[in-house]
């Protein structure tokens, strides 16, 4: 089981950190800074280049707590949170991934939660520290807070779309 767990976190862990070193930083094929703020603009987000340091280095972080299973509830909120705010803006789109839609977010969240719920495994920063094993309700807790942090996210910094413009007669 330690093993699984390790390889979970591993690979959920750095491609989340890797999502957001894209979005701050031409690596891993980023567009940059430039590339992450127009990113956030073209789907509607307010906060330009804050928006997306504040996404990159939420990715990046919770990311890579994730990998290393330290402070795993913290690391499957943050993890949560970020892919809730990006799970809203593939909502229109639908499930599936290859109409971009929002597969994929969900997935990466529903992972976060399971590693809040089961712990990082024996093989973790949090088993070393001997942090773990986190009570049950930290996973509930890491869940309503990261649904909760994204969805607040999407609220506040999100634009609505502008209404089309009536043509005067």
């Amino acid at each position: 089981m330690d093993t699984g767990l390790l390889i979970l976190r591993l690979l959920v862990g750095l491609l989340v950190a890797g999502h957001g070193v894209q979005k701050v930083s031409r690596h891993l094929g980023g567009k940059g800074l430039e590339g992450g703020t127009e990113e956030f603009r073209g789907d509607g987000f307010r906060g330009g280049a804050v928006t997306a340091l504040a996404a990159g280095g939420g990715q990046i972080g919770s990311g890579l707590l994730l990998a290393a299973g330290l402070l795993t509830p913290l690391a499957a909120t943050g993890v949560i949170g970020v892919m809730t705010v990006a799970l809203t803006v593939k909502w229109r789109h639908g499930l599936w991934v290859q109409n971009d839609g929002y597969e994929y977010p969900l997935v990466l969240i529903g992972t976060a939660a399971a590693l809040a719920a089961t712990g990082p495994g024996a093989w973790s920063l949090d088993a070393v520290l001997g942090l773990m094993p986190y009570p049950l309700w930290w996973a509930a807790l890491a869940l309503v807070a990261g649904l909760g942090s994204g969805l607040l996210t999407r609220l506040v910094l999100h634009r609505p779309p502008a209404a089309p413009a009536i043509a005067e007669r």
